[in-house]
């Protein structure tokens, strides 16, 4: 009951205003029954003593009662509430978007905080809770490339799933940048929306795989599949764990990304890429992102309102009803 109220709004509200009339008529109706009332002189009331009260006599003061509920369900019925429970979201269709990341040993760095492949998951989180009209999946990288999730509107089961990602999943090292490309392009390419974009982030160069970068760029231009591919690592060295025969060690790693090759893939498929030095640039980048893709579709948002006065006008007949059957039938005055 709490939550149908609070979906209720009123195309007339200024009606409610109305109500204020109805104490004023309950007094009015209280003083005028007093100064109406016929009285009797008795020389001694004692006979009347033991009279018992008939049931007519408790029920003198209902037909008021009834009468300022009808006028008060009247009032709010003619302020016309609508009910918003039953309402729906139009919207055009949306684009289809593939997260590439890169979970290679070199994502471990820390040069981002906690590390680059944690500062990835968590903007690009932020950037799927901004977009819950898109369908959206996942595909890692290591040595090798791994779907791990399909393009989908249940954003929460991907998110679940973007949580879990780790270095350790994938046990190929390397970076295959040029695998991971194709397999978020063949994730992308059939959807059936207007736009269709891949997201590739990585911190290396390509050193493993079968499929050059620059080949898989072609393959999206083919597709319509536009790239955005995001270079994370800071400028010269960045602090690694490294595992050795003494443990996990860690050891200043120079940062190396490709940067010709990712701008060069992003400008043969429209789109752009971008460096992200700290998590700061990165979340910027992500938001860059975001807006470009949103000119791309226009999104529509309207409700349809239920009209509600309906039972409250069938309420108030039933009141006025029983009021008149009070009045006029049960409580009939002999003049």
């Amino acid at each position: 009951m709490i939550s149908w109220w609070n979906d209720i709004q009123f195309a007339h509200p200024y009606y409610l205003w109305l109500l204020l009339l109805l104490p004023i008529l309950l007094f009015w109706h209280l003083f005028f029954r007093k100064k109406n009332i016929t009285s009797f002189n008795f020389s001694n009331t004692k006979p009347f003593e033991k009279t018992n009260r008939s049931w007519r006599q408790y029920l003198l003061n209902v037909p008021i009662v009834l009468r300022m509920l009808t006028l008060a369900f009247i009032i709010v019925a003619i302020a016309r509430p609508q009910s918003s429970s039953r309402a729906q979201n139009v919207t055009t269709e949306g684009i289809s978007i593939v997260l590439a990341l890169d979970i290679s040993e070199s994502m471990l760095a820390e040069d981002f905080k906690p590390n680059r492949i944690e500062a990835a998951k968590k903007v690009a989180i932020d950037f799927i809770e901004g977009r819950p009209t898109d369908q959206i999946g996942l595909v890692v990288f290591k040595g090798e490339s791994f779907s791990s999730c399909p393009i989908t509107t249940d954003h929460g089961v991907l998110i679940n799933l973007l949580r879990t990602i780790n270095s350790d999943m994938l046990p190929t090292p390397g970076t295959a940048i040029g695998e991971g490309l194709a397999t978020a392009i063949a994730r992308v390419k059939d959807a059936k929306t207007k736009s269709r974009v891949v997201i590739l982030l990585t911190d290396g160069v390509n050193n493993s795989g079968s499929i050059a970068p620059e080949t898989a760029g072609e393959i999206a231009k083919t597709f319509g599949v536009r790239v955005y591919s995001v270079g994370v690592g800071t400028n010269g060295f960045a602090p690694t764990p490294m595992k050795t025969p003494f443990g996990v060690q860690y050891q200043n790693v120079p940062v190396q990304i490709d940067e010709d090759m990712l701008r060069k893939v992003s400008k043969e498929t429209d789109g752009i890429y971008y460096r992200a030095t700290n998590n700061k640039k990165l979340r910027d980048i992500y938001a860059q992102i975001d807006k470009l893709e949103k000119t791309k579709v226009e999104v529509t948002e309207f409700r349809r309102y239920s009209e509600e006065y309906w039972p409250l006008a069938v309420v108030a007949g039933i009141l006025f009803l029983l009021e008149f059957i009070l009045r006029y039938l049960v409580l009939k005055k002999i003049p």
